[in-house]
């Protein structure tokens, strides 16, 4: 498969964001815009998590990860949580990437401790044990959750919804559970490559219609989570990453133009800026491995960029944080950023830095 040249689909995409900027709108919406902000919009990957106590304490009455994010009141106390608490910019759905395998038939649990555990998707039983199209009603109370978040916000704070990309939730759905290089699901791919594709292929319609489905319930921007970007080889990464992205992005700005697509593909390396020409994403997410310097110069002129906050900075606080804050500000301060991190914050993270990191970006 080939990236085709998209450049007036995503011209015109652009002009729906542009014309649609206003001084009042959220400030995540005009960075992703592409308007430079003296000070940039801020949220955090897995801001609402288990550094914070009041999390802790809604997630043990739950029961279950699942439960929890089945559950639309409690999950939509969770999102709301850490803008009580630090007043982020933006609020991003509590939820999982594995739901959708979840509502595509396949069994799926949340170990304490583990991570999760899916009935493992293998050349002997195909494709056969999932639907072949999206369970909406099992996934009802998601976007149930989503319509109680942007009920409680302020305009002014912006909503997110989001998604797996179809290669990090395939690794999920064959190797059955996390895996440190995702070898399985890559050697699946090599040796099953109609197989694979199929898989792949189902994911693009069902992680095209979740996205839908919670912008429709009152998500304003969907970030794809590409978590295992880096576990791929160039060419894999183009056909496995790259184009079912393109694929969804293709359904999402046709059916919901304007609805800003985020994607952040942990580990890519110079794959971001690969990203950021081909237009897929109309801002990119950068994770702590990239350097903002180089981001500024490759980058950031083609897309809004976010992030990228080593989360172990955070972790360290002080002098450490304050260093690596400014560090970013200065390299994207001159362009549109959202600040953010490089991956999700740690759980041991205090609250204190948290509270530090927000007085340093907004100064």
């Amino acid at each position: 498969m080939v990236i085709r040249d998209q450049a007036k689909s995503d011209d015109a995409n652009k002009e729906v964001l542009r014309d649609s900027v206003s001084a009042d709108r959220p400030l995540l919406l005009r960075a992703l815009s592409g308007e430079t902000l003296a000070t940039p919009p801020l949220w955090m990957m897995r801001q609402a998590g288990r550094y914070l106590p009041e999390y802790r304490a809604l997630r043990a009455e739950a029961g279950s990860f699942l439960n929890l994010c089945y559950d639309p009141e409690k999950a939509c106390e969770v999102t709301l949580q850490p803008i009580r608490r630090f007043g982020f910019d933006a609020a991003i759905l509590f939820s999982d990437i594995l739901v959708v395998p979840d509502a595509l038939g396949q069994d799926v649990t949340f170990a304490e401790g583990e991570g999760p555990r899916l009935d493992p998707v293998t050349p002997e039983t195909g494709l056969s044990r999932l639907a072949t199209e999206l369970d909406i009603e099992k996934l009802a109370p998601v976007y149930e959750t989503v319509s109680l978040v942007r009920a409680s916000l302020s305009p002014d704070v912006a909503l997110i919804g989001f998604c797996g990309a179809p290669w990090t939730v395939a690794s999920y759905m064959i190797a059955g559970k996390s895996t440190p290089d995702q070898a399985p699901a890559r050697l699946f791919a090599y040796e099953h490559p109609e197989l694979f594709d199929s898989l792949i292929d189902r994911l693009v319609d069902a992680t095209a219609t979740h996205l839908l489905s919670q912008i429709d319930a009152g998500a304003q921007v969907v970030q794809i989570f590409e978590s295992f970007a880096g576990a791929l080889p160039a060419a894999l990464f183009r056909q496995l990453s790259l184009e079912p992205i393109r694929r969804i992005r293709d359904i999402v700005t046709h059916k919901r133009p304007g609805v800003p697509v985020v994607v952040f593909a942990r580990g890519a390396g110079t794959g971001v800026e690969e990203l950021a020409r081909s237009g897929i994403a109309d801002a990119v997410g950068l994770d702590w491995s990239i350097d903002p310097w180089r981001a500024r110069e490759t980058i950031q002129p083609l897309r809004p960029v976010q992030g990228n906050l080593d989360p172990l900075a955070l972790l360290a606080g002080g002098d450490v944080l304050t260093r690596a804050v400014e560090d970013i500000r200065a390299a994207l301060g001159d362009g549109p950023h959202v600040f953010n991190l490089g991956h999700g914050i740690l759980p041991p993270t205090p609250i204190a830095h948290v509270e530090q990191l927000v007085r340093l970006v907004r100064g």
